[in-house]
């Protein structure tokens, strides 16, 4: 396994959600409060490794998007 191949953890449970709830980037990039890209979120869906501070980021992103109360480990599985 290269040191590549360990970021990479493959589709996240986040983009079911998203898809889901018909929730796409720009959603939520316009509906946080916080800064966060549409590069960020997209990382999220591909299963690039994302610091415990965006994740964080983007749970209450989605959180304040779909009306519900969803945890990182909901969204991501490492």
């Amino acid at each position: 396994m290269t040191h590549s191949d360990a970021r990479d953890l493959g589709t996240q449970p986040i983009a079911e959600i998203l898809l889901a709830h018909n929730i796409g980037a720009r959603d939520l990039v316009k509906a946080s409060t916080e800064q966060i890209t549409h590069k960020m979120v997209s990382r999220a869906c591909k299963g690039k490794r994302l610091t415990p501070r965006v994740q964080s980021k983007i749970v209450r992103a989605i959180n304040t998007v779909a009306g519900k109360t969803y945890s990182p480990t909901d969204l991501f599985t490492y």
